[in-house]
């Protein structure tokens, strides 16, 4: 690419005030650990909100984005929920009211309050704490060769070089980097500096991509986007099939469709909804999502910083996507036919901002990527290193050391994630199986285990443990032995395989002390099979109610799912043109904001009553 000096002067001042903001602000992390993770539990829920918001935005899940919009048109809404994308949903309907209520600084340290310091749950607290660090090196690993490939795609400088035998490419000299700019600030400043940074990063996005929707409306019409897509690509509802045929428009496109499994579109759809189920009932992983839940200052808070989340990042980003999706149609699909062959659509993005957006745009845009790789790395770099200081270091190490030693081993074990997902980075050629596994295992394991941690007293640190290791070894076996198969089909025999492991744990073992379960159920107060805990726990505490909120919170959950979906599809349509699709959406988001506003928000209590 070509860049005019415009361009330049805005990247390179994007990248300035990151760094800038984040050194400035840092002053506030040096009191302590609460500060330098949590922000003492004083930042204002809507900054944690954009926060959030901005660290869920990346560029590989950018790029995905926009291929699937161009090959399965508004059906596309739909496949985020491989992960699920509600499951933000689930998180601010209940399940962050039931985090925040903890008091912790970490997932593993909420571990210790459920499950006590026996030794099944030292044996939770650890799997834990391996997994919140390993998943965040492998993330990181994962942006670094994302953001390579994209830097230099667009970046028109070869930065390789050779240190005695070993090349350097371009791509890894990119990545380093913007990771080390990164790092820097974080370290430096902690929560404070990834919010304020994060903020700031969320407003440069956001113009980027009102940017983008508005240059792609203005060079592409209604009638263009008609003639380059087939019939029932306009058609959100998921039907059996996909119902979508591409021959004669762009023959490739069916080939990919079957390549990705997605034939049997109603199916795919049911098996991802089950899946969410479990998946979001879970909780969110031990990373930074969960660790901005626990720095807001209440649980209501909490609840409204999650629920702001999807409100101001779903929006922007679709916008951002469906104007690339049909500057793609138009423009770069001819290209790419041209070219015969197998066909690269994730060539898409990058193709659109080196051919297609004028001077100025173009800076704004990769200044608003850029922001998106940043905020999302900064987000995991603050979020892991609480594991190894406040649940590693602290706990079995030093626990009586100065807040400052804790200070500087949270700086060290930044540095050391960051320099270890690099190295991951490096190699990602010969790893690139070992990493799957690693993140595929964890994850698949993760489900049984946190849901019942939640819902049933019975259930113990050994069934926690337990629990987690047959779920990974389910997904290995998967790795192992059909590697092929879409993850989300073998789901539920991954799942069965964690649950047994769950149920036999802890059916084998004691219970966990009444004690802390009676101040775990006062404290939290989940609804599920905990009789047994309010009846001890009333001989403490008089006052104590069960509660009886799972029929409300089960319908807000549905209303809030509607209420995302809108978020994403309104944009879309926007940007298309497709102005009865449009109407309903934005229909149906009043409807829910009012559902939501008087059978969820002015319902959500701190704390129960004793």
């Amino acid at each position: 690419m070509n860049f005019a000096l415009i361009d330049i002067l805005i990247i390179a001042s994007y990248l300035s005030l990151s760094v800038f903001i984040g050194f400035w602000i840092s002053k506030k992390a040096s009191a302590g650990l609460q500060n330098y993770f949590l922000g003492g539990n004083t930042l204002k829920w809507y900054f944690l909100g954009l926060s959030n918001g901005s660290g869920m935005f990346d560029i590989s899940g950018t790029t995905w984005t926009v291929t699937i919009l161009f090959v399965y048109g508004l059906k596309s809404v739909w496949i985020p929920w491989l992960w699920p994308v509600w499951n933000q949903m689930i998180v601010m309907i209940f399940m962050a009211i039931w985090l925040r209520r903890s008091g912790v600084m970490t997932g593993a340290e909420w571990i210790t309050t459920r499950f006590g310091n026996d030794r099944g749950g030292k044996l939770a607290h650890i799997i834990v704490v391996v997994f919140a660090i390993i998943s965040a090196i492998g993330f990181i690993a994962y942006f670094f060769v994302g953001i390579g490939k994209f830097a230099v795609t667009i970046f028109p400088w070869d930065l390789s070089f050779t240190i005695g035998a070993f090349r350097v490419i371009s791509e890894y000299s990119y990545a380093t980097i913007l990771l080390v700019l990164t790092t820097l600030y974080v370290i430096k400043g902690g929560m404070y500096s990834v919010v304020a940074t994060e903020v700031m990063q969320f407003v440069v996005m956001t113009v980027a991509c009102i940017a983008v929707a508005w240059f792609a409306m203005d060079q592409v019409s209604a009638e263009q986007i008609n003639a380059a897509v087939p019939n029932g690509w306009f058609d959100i509802m998921p039907g059996w099939q996909d119902g979508l045929d591409w021959g004669g428009l762009f023959d490739q496109v069916n080939d990919k469709i079957a390549q990705d499994g997605f034939g049997m579109f109603g199916a795919f759809v049911m098996m991802m909804f089950f899946k969410g189920i479990f998946s979001s009932l879970a909780g969110p992983v031990p990373g930074y999502d969960m660790q901005r839940v626990l720095s807001t200052r209440t649980p209501r808070d909490a609840a409204k910083m999650s629920g702001l989340t999807s409100l101001v990042v779903f929006p922007p980003r679709y916008l951002m996507v469906a104007g690339l999706g049909i500057l793609g149609l138009v423009y770069v699909a001819p290209v790419l036919k041209a070219g015969g062959g197998e066909v690269d659509f994730e060539k898409i993005l990058p193709y659109v901002i080196n051919n297609l957006l004028p001077v100025g745009l173009k800076g704004i845009i990769l200044a608003g990527l850029l922001a998106a790789f940043m905020s999302t790395v900064s987000a995991f770099v603050n979020a892991a290193p609480a594991y190894i200081v406040n649940d590693l270091y602290k706990r079995y190490i030093n626990p009586n050391a100065s807040e400052k030693k804790y200070l500087r081993i949270s700086y060290i074990s930044s540095a050391g994630i960051v320099v270890v997902g690099i190295i991951f980075g490096f190699f990602s050629a010969s790893i690139n199986s070992l990493t799957l596994w690693i993140t595929s295992s964890l994850y698949g394991g993760y489900v049984a285990a946190n849901v019942l941690k939640w819902i049933w007293w019975r259930f113990n640190g050994f069934g926690y443990f337990w629990g987690m290791l047959a779920g990974l070894a389910g997904s290995t076996i998967k790795f192992l032995f059909f590697p092929d198969t879409p993850d989300i089909f073998l789901f539920p025999i991954i799942l069965a395989m964690a649950a047994t492991g769950s149920f036999l744990g802890c059916l084998f073992t004691a219970p966990v002390d009444d004690q802390i379960l009676i101040e775990f159920y006062k404290n939290v107060r989940p609804w599920g099979w905990w009789k047994p805990v309010l009846l001890k726990a009333r001989e403490v505490y008089p006052g104590i109610t069960k509660n009886k909120d799972l029929s409300r919170d089960t319908f807000n959950v549905m209303v809030a799912i509607v209420w995302q979906m809108t978020l994403i599809a309104a944009p879309i349509y926007f940007v298309v043109r497709h102005q009865s699709g449009l109407i309903v959406s934005l229909a149906l988001f009043a409807i829910t904001s009012i559902i939501l506003k008087f059978n969820w928000l002015d319902k959500i209590k701190d704390y129960e009553k004793i």
